[in-house]
Formats: structure tokens, sequence, C-alpha cells
């Protein structure tokens, strides 16, 4: 279960109700309610399956590219 981090939104949503996607700044599921951004962390499962965890706030990006 996910839950919108917009505070005014909160609404809570299941894997197969939201689009995982990549827009640029991670891997993340805007809110069908808000439309608001909520990041995600993909795992693989020991059965191969594909499996998200939601994360707060953004991902690191890592190093700056010089």
């Amino acid at each position: 279960m996910f839950t919108c981090r917009n505070q005014s939104c909160d609404a809570q949503w299941e894997l197969s109700d939201v689009v995982i996607k990549n827009e640029g700044q991670g891997l993340l599921f805007r809110c069908p309610m808000c439309g608001a951004r909520n990041y995600v962390e993909r795992f693989d499962g020991e059965d191969g399956s594909v499996l998200y965890e939601q994360i707060e706030g953004r991902p690191d990006a890592g190093p700056m590219a010089d």
C-alpha cells in the first residue's frame, strides 16, 4: 500500500492503482487524486518478482557531473 506524501491529500493506493515511471528524477508514481510526486525504490523479490517500496522525499541523485 502506498500513501500520497502530499499532506493535504494523504490518499492510499495499491500498486495496481498507480503507474510507476521515471520522469528523470528517479522512480515515482503520481497520486491519481492530486498529481503529487511520490518516490519509490525498486527491488527484485526472491522469486524474481519486481517489488516497489515508497521512500521519503526524493532519491539520492548521486554526485553531480562536472
